[in-house]
């Protein structure tokens, strides 16, 4: 096996005279946190070392270890996070004026790709999960009357698994996509992990759909920033190619690409041992919280009539019915017991686990709850507001080409919006640019912590279209 490319980068660069991009010159000692971050491997596309947008040598070899991996046709570095590959993989699959079938919930790079690309989106609404603050699979029934209402369509977004590591049958609804002519991207950024064995789900890619999108740091072995984008076919895979040129940095950083590279050495050499390693602290964690009293951990079997299947690396609590809120646990849990959780809402917290997860470290989060559960009591149940289904007026990419303006809340009913306004958790669009503000959706942005992309400083306040 070739060296990896951290190796190369480590035995190659010493004593090599840097006249060239960055700037620190790999000089490491210039300052604590270059030493810390290694600088001293920190490179632009010099010769040797190949190039992200032009793969010939150990990138190349790179992403045909990936494509093998996952059983893609091509596979290709990803340095922008899934964004980047989310947008590439939304302008590969469309022209403009195309319209795009997506769940409501998708996460809001899709929505930036249906401006950017000028698509018309037409939404999947799944049903509420009960007592969580999280929204089931799409059915295959669900994506057949969207078919139907929408021939037009050419392309199907899906999210799989969602944020809360809820599963659909995709095997089913990639199938009734292509047999309709529409072509599938799937948005697997919380998935890299589903389909390599160990007792895990099947993935994306297995299931057929032309373009699917992972994050390799959020659930793998790798930094922050980094994942894949996975090409069906070699045509597909051509065109993705030509747009992440456009999406993509051309000054990749060489310290990511060698984080990717060494990720997947780490799972085709020891990726079965650390998954059974990963799977055991998890079944670890469930014998430990079965006895769980007022807490519910969100299950398939609990909720079989809207979830079809659950990535067992999430860890969904919900708080319903209790005398504590999913904030209070959060809160609990960050100053009790030095324990930080990824999300939390009215409902629900949520934990993230990881590849880098032991038994020791899933124990100490099931100990924990296990106290505050002892501590807990019946209560009332908080209401989640339904989401609402808003009039579109116009395309996002033409609400947000026009003039806007903030506009206090109160007075927003009947105005059309100007931004995007989404409410955590879980994460779903309470207004799209170019939807009527309804009542309903007013209100729900009052329900929980509000992301607005244009009055984020402005909190009480709006922005419409003038």
């Amino acid at each position: 096996m070739t060296d990896s490319l951290y190796d190369k980068l480590a035995r190659e660069l010493p004593g090599r005279l840097p006249m060239h991009m960055p700037g620190h010159k790999r000089q490491a000692d210039l300052a604590p946190y270059l030493r810390a971050l290694r600088a001293d491997l920190d490179i632009t596309e010099i010769e040797g070392f190949d190039n992200l947008h032009a793969p010939e040598g150990i990138l190349r070899e790179g992403m045909a270890r990936a494509a093998r991996l996952w059983g893609a046709a091509r596979s290709f570095y990803l340095v922008g996070g899934s964004t980047a590959g989310i947008l590439a993989g939304m302008r590969a699959l469309t022209r403009p004026g195309d319209k795009v079938l997506m769940q409501r919930g998708s996460h809001l790079s899709v929505y930036h790709g249906v401006a950017l690309c000028g698509l018309t989106p037409a939404y999947l609404y799944p049903p509420q999960v009960p007592g969580f603050d999280a929204w089931g699979s799409v059915t295959p029934d669900l994506l057949r009357t969207a078919l139907a209402a929408h021939p037009d369509a050419r392309l199907l977004v899906l999210t799989c698994p969602g944020y809360e590591g809820i599963l659909s049958d995709l095997p089913r609804l990639v199938n009734l996509a292509h047999e309709a002519g529409i072509r599938v991207l799937v948005d697997a950024a919380h998935g890299a992990h589903l389909g390599l064995g160990g007792g895990f789900p099947e993935g994306a890619v297995a299931c057929g759909a032309d373009i699917v999108v992972h994050s390799l740091h959020k659930t793998l072995p790798s930094l922050t920033q980094t994942g894949l984008a996975h090409a069906a076919t070699e045509a597909v895979g051509e065109a993705l190619a030509e747009q992440l040129d456009v999406f993509q940095t051309s000054s990749p950083s060489y310290l990511l690409m060698a984080s990717i590279d060494g990720c997947l050495r780490l799972l085709e050499q020891e990726g079965p041992p650390l998954f059974a390693t990963w799977r055991q602290a998890l079944e670890a964690f469930a014998e430990r919280t079965a006895a769980l009293r007022q807490l519910r951990l969100l299950t398939p079997a609990i909720a079989q009539e809207v979830v079809w299947g659950m990535d067992p690396g999430k860890l969904m609590l919900s708080c319903a019915g209790t005398d504590i809120t999913g904030y209070a646990l959060h809160d609990t849990l960050r100053t009790r017991y030095g324990i930080d959780l990824e999300a939390a809402g009215p409902n629900t917290a949520l934990a993230m686990t990881g590849m880098g997860d032991t038994a020791d470290t899933l124990l100490r989060l099931a100990a924990a709850l296990r106290e505050v559960d002892k501590g807990l009591c019946e209560a009332p149940m908080r209401h989640k507001g339904t989401l609402p289904q808003p009039e579109a007026v116009m395309t996002p990419g033409e609400a947000l080409a026009l003039p806007w303006q903030l506009v206090p809340m109160r007075e927003a009913q009947g105005r059309v919006c100007a931004e995007y306004a989404i409410c955590y958790p879980p994460g779903v669009p309470l207004a799209v640019p170019g939807e009527r503000l309804s009542a309903e959706a007013l209100t729900g942005m009052g329900e929980g912590p509000l992301l607005t992309t244009r009055s984020k400083h402005a909190p009480t306040h709006i922005a419409v279209l003038r």
